[in-house]
């Protein structure tokens, strides 16, 4: 037992004794809010009204209960989402100071009316139960809180005091009989979560480290148009130096080769919020002739990055700017499948493969490089996008000998949004998605900040977000 026998018995196990009359004392106090890191919006201040009540007068021995009342959170709900019936639950602790030190969990029930946008938040009360041994005065001191936001997604809000709080209420503690004991333990209870932590580095690479098909490397075509059969077996797509042989065999007159496997390049991408800061990952982009065209596949390893939140099945699409240089240039748009089981909170995601379809513009030796991912979350109506800008210089995954099609470069998907050309006319950085249908970064963020807000928060409770800015 701690120095203030603190002990958080929320079910009902002990008995509480009928104290002194209660008393309770409103305190005030600046508070900054953290909102969930998957809403991409920076830390808060507001102003945190707190009721404390508990008896003014009590025995060594007693247990007595504590209610918090927040009689006025840091912020509103927004203009943004109504917030449901019974879809909020607060926990905060106490710190016991005086004659003991401790502190109490407080907790609350998922209980609250329905709370409109642009109106007050409403918190129900907590409750904590705090065992007296010592006598003198305890003081109670409201600290931390967090709220939890259990639709659409369960999230938390966590707000903690930025300046010295007043005390909320004083129990006189006479003596009973107790003992007397020192130091302080904080109780367990809810006032903090762990958000899992699993590793998202660069696990095994899937897909591209071996050639399929048996293609050749060193088939040198000569100038006559033929090409050497033989050679030895690709293991991973590279690529020969000298500029004379390729991996990926060519398009027109290559002795019949479909398909080409390209090899694993490394990318470092930056994310913008509410999507993690970076992502590291092997990419291989293959590719298979169908008549004029090529079937891409895109793989990226396993593992990437962490779910910022507990995500359902089907919600989280990968999607990627294909850059295309050398003789050609542009970009093509391959997206992926959505997540095909659920995601749990802090769990590695591994991308699904992406597919699009490459179109050439150009005669020549065309290369593909990995250019800027999109990863989309889209919960019900609402759909949220999260960009990632490749960092500094990529190696082409892939070469192809290729011939000029009528429409020259003409990226499609299956199944995703827009198309991308890319005709020997000065093609867009693979860093950008500038035929993709997000060129401007500024929109781009602006939807990751409303939408990301919109639907997986309990963020969804900020008054100073920049939502007005944004609407300008």
């Amino acid at each position: 037992m701690s120095a203030a026998g603190v002990a958080l018995m929320l079910g009902g196990a002990g008995i509480l004794v009928s104290a002194g009359p209660a008393q309770a004392a409103e305190v005030s106090y600046t508070t900054e809010c953290i909102p969930p890191s998957i809403s991409g919006l920076p830390p808060v201040q507001g102003n945190t009204k707190v009721l404390v009540t508990a008896p003014a007068e009590a025995k060594v021995g007693d247990e007595v209960e504590i209610v918090w009342k927040t009689v006025q959170a840091a912020s509103k709900n927004p203009d943004v989402l109504d917030l449901g019936k019974d879809t909020v639950k607060p926990t905060g602790v106490l710190t016991v100071g005086g004659a003991a030190t401790g502190t109490v969990a407080m907790e609350g029930p998922r209980q609250n009316p329905p709370i409109p946008k642009n109106s007050p938040m409403v918190l129900p009360e907590m409750k904590g139960r705090l065992k007296l041994e010592k006598a003198g005065e305890i003081t109670l001191t409201p600290g931390k809180y967090t709220i939890n936001v259990s639709k659409p997604l369960s999230t938390d809000t966590k707000c903690a005091p930025k300046e010295a709080v007043p005390v909320g209420a004083t129990i006189k503690v006479t003596d009973g009989g107790g003992s007397t004991t020192s130091g302080g333990t904080t109780t367990s209870g809810g006032s903090t979560t762990t958000s899992g932590g699993t590793d998202s580095g660069g696990t095994t690479a899937s897909g591209g480290s071996t050639a399929s098909g048996g293609s050749t490397t060193g088939g040198t075509t000569t100038s006559g148009g033929t090409t050497t059969s033989g050679g030895s077996t690709a293991s991973g797509g590279t690529t020969a130096t000298g500029g004379s042989t390729t991996t990926s065999g060519g398009s027109g007159g290559s002795g019949g080769q479909t398909d080409f496997p390209g090899k694993e390049v490394t990318v470092a991408f930056a994310c913008q919020p509410p999507g993690p800061a970076a992502i590291n990952s092997k990419v291989t982009v293959d590719a298979k002739r169908n008549g004029e065209v090529y079937d891409l596949t895109v793989k990226t390893a396993k593992g990437v990055m962490n779910s910022p939140a507990a995500l359902p099945k089907g919600a989280l699409k990968p999607s990627m700017a294909i850059k295309v240089g050398g003789a050609d240039s542009g970009t093509v748009k391959v997206t992926g499948a959505a997540n095909p089981t659920e995601l749990a909170a802090g769990a590695p995601v591994s991308l699904e493969d992406m597919k699009g379809t490459y179109r050439p513009g150009a005669t020549g030796k065309s290369t593909l490089s990995p250019g800027a991912l999109t990863i989309t979350v889209t919960l019900g109506a609402s759909k949220i996008e999260i960009p990632c800008q490749v960092k500094g210089a990529v190696k082409a995954s892939l070469e192809l000998d290729t011939s000029k099609q009528a429409g020259g470069a003409s990226g499609g998907d299956d199944g995703g949004t827009g198309t991308t050309t890319a005709s020997g006319s000065g093609g867009s950085d693979g860093g950008n998605l500038a035929q993709t249908g997000a060129e401007h970064d500024g929109a781009l963020r602006a939807l990751a900040l409303v939408a990301g807000t919109v639907v997986l928060l309990g963020g969804a409770v900020f008054t100073f977000t920049p939502w007005a800015r944004l609407r300008r």
